[in-house]
């Protein structure tokens, strides 16, 4: 019976308690995570610092509970936004793009202008009005 038993996939020691666990601690569940991060390449850490930048730089526009913010693009820039980089797109039912970095996002408009927008779900970038 004693081969049965599931063993940490860090240090090897026996996994007491639920059946699908992996980790015989938090510290090994840790070690190990950590350990797998250390292995992305510089670029993918160059990347995801990029989308971190973006993320915090749409998040310090959108102040005290303001849900959009329309702002001459070229501030984003100034503020080192990195448009190459984002983590997904969203097209409304008008057909405007919104360019997101996590749950912050964006999208053009005429004149060099961009609304900057916090994602509040689908029945914001409808039109519908939130509850």
């Amino acid at each position: 019976m004693d081969s049965d038993k599931k063993q940490c996939v860090y240090c090897g020691k026996s996994i007491l308690g639920r059946i699908d666990k992996k980790f015989c601690d938090d510290y090994c569940r840790n070690s190990y995570n950590n350990q797998r991060r250390i292995g992305d390449s510089a670029e993918v850490k160059n990347i995801i610092g990029y989308l971190k930048i973006n993320r915090n730089i749409l998040e310090s526009i959108l102040v005290d509970g303001i849900e959009k913010v329309k702002i001459p693009k070229e501030r984003l820039q100034q503020l080192g936004y990195h448009f190459k980089y984002h983590t997904h797109t969203y097209i409304n039912w008008k057909g405007n793009v919104y360019t997101y970095s996590f749950e912050y996002g964006y999208v053009e408009m005429e004149g060099g202008w961009v609304l900057v927008v916090r994602d509040l779900g689908d029945s914001y970038l409808k039109g519908e009005k939130r509850e």
